[in-house]
C-alpha cells in the first residue's frame, strides 16, 4: 500500500509540475516585451524567489568543483530552450509553440541511451511516435514561407536544448536539491542576459509586471523545481513522456485566458498525446 501511495504521489507531483509549467505558453504570448528581456527578467525574478526559499529551508548552495562546469552548461542550455521557445510562441500561438516543443520526448528517447549509457527501450520510441502523430494533427501545412513553419522549427530547436539539459541534470539531481539547481540555472540565465536588460524600457517593463511575476513564480520557481524533483523517481525518458500532457494543459489555459479555441484536429491530437501519457504512467508503475 505504501508503494502504491508513493507512486501515485510522484505521478501527481509531476502532473502538478506540468500544470504550472504549461502556463508558459499563455504567459509567453501575454507578455509584450522583446524575448531576451522577458527571459532575463523572468530568470532574475525566479532567482530571487528561489534564493529566498532555499535560505528559508536552510538548503546548502555548495556545488563541488567537479560539478560546477556541468551545472553552468545546463543553465546555458535552459536559457537557449526558453529563448527559442518564446520566439516560437511569438510567431504562432500556444498550441503550435507548445506542441512543437514536445518533440523533446522523442529526442530524449534517442539522446538518453547515448549520453547516460542506458538501454534503448523500443516502447519509448513507439510512445514517442504516438506523441509525434498527435502533434501532426496540430501543426499546419509545413511551408518555410510562413511564420508557423518557422515557429515549428524554433520549437524543435528549443526541444533539443531542453532534452539535453534534462539528461545532463539527471546525473546531478540525487546529489543536489532541485530548488538549489534551479536557483543556479536562473542566476546563470539572468546574468548572461544582463546586456539585453540595459536596453529595456523601464516603464514598459513595469506595465508587464503581472505576467513577468507569474512566469517567475508559477512557471519557473514552482513548476520547474517540481519537475526536477521528479527526476529522482522516473527516468528522463519516462518523465519526458509523462510530461507530454503539458500541451493539453497549455492549450486549455490558452483557450481560457487568450480565447485561442482549439479545432477538432487539435483536440484529436491532444487525445493521442494524453494516451501516451496514460500508457507510460501505467507502464512505469508496473515496472
Amino acid at each position: 500500500m505504501r508503494r502504491d501511495s508513493g507512486h501515485v504521489s510522484h505521478l501527481l507531483e509531476i502532473n502538478l509540475a506540468m500544470l504550472f509549467i504549461s502556463t508558459s505558453g499563455a504567459l509567453g504570448r501575454y507578455v509584450d516585451l522583446p524575448v531576451p528581456i522577458t527571459i532575463g527578467i523572468r530568470a532574475l525574478l525566479a532567482f530571487a524567489l528561489l534564493w529566498i526559499y532555499c535560505r528559508w529551508k536552510g538548503l546548502s548552495f555548495y556545488i563541488e568543483i567537479k560539478d560546477r562546469l556541468h551545472i553552468f552548461l545546463t543553465g546555458v542550455l535552459m536559457g537557449l530552450h526558453w529563448i527559442f521557445y518564446f520566439y516560437s510562441l511569438r510567431l504562432s500561438n500556444v498550441a503550435i509553440g507548445m506542441l512543437s516543443l514536445f518533440t523533446y520526448p522523442i529526442l530524449t528517447s534517442f539522446l538518453e541511451p547515448l549520453i547516460l549509457k542506458v538501454k534503448l527501450q523500443r516502447v519509448h520510441l513507439l510512445l514517442g511516435l504516438l506523441v509525434l502523430f498527435g502533434i501532426y494533427f496540430l501543426v499546419p501545412d509545413f511551408d518555410l514561407e510562413n511564420d508557423y513553419s518557422i515557429a515549428v522549427l524554433l520549437g524543435m530547436l528549443s526541444a533539443f536544448f531542453y532534452a539535453l539539459r534534462n539528461i545532463l541534470l539527471k546525473t546531478k539531481v540525487n546529489n543536489y536539491n532541485g530548488s538549489v539547481l534551479m536557483t543556479y540555472q536562473a542566476a546563470i540565465i539572468g546574468i548572461l542576459l544582463l546586456p539585453a536588460l540595459y536596453r529595456a524600457d523601464f516603464e514598459l517593463v513595469l506595465g508587464q509586471w503581472k505576467g513577468l511575476a507569474a512566469l517567475a513564480l508559477l512557471t519557473t520557481a514552482i513548476g520547474h523545481t517540481l519537475f526536477l524533483r521528479s527526476f529522482q523517481h522516473f527516468s528522463i525518458t519516462t518523465a519526458s513522456i509523462i510530461s507530454s500532457i503539458q500541451p493539453v494543459y497549455g492549450i486549455l489555459i490558452g483557450a481560457l485566458f487568450l480565447s485561442e479555441i482549439p479545432s477538432w484536429t487539435t483536440i484529436f491530437g491532444g487525445i493521442l498525446i494524453l494516451g501516451s501519457v496514460i500508457i507510460e504512467s501505467v507502464r512505469s508503475y508496473k515496472k
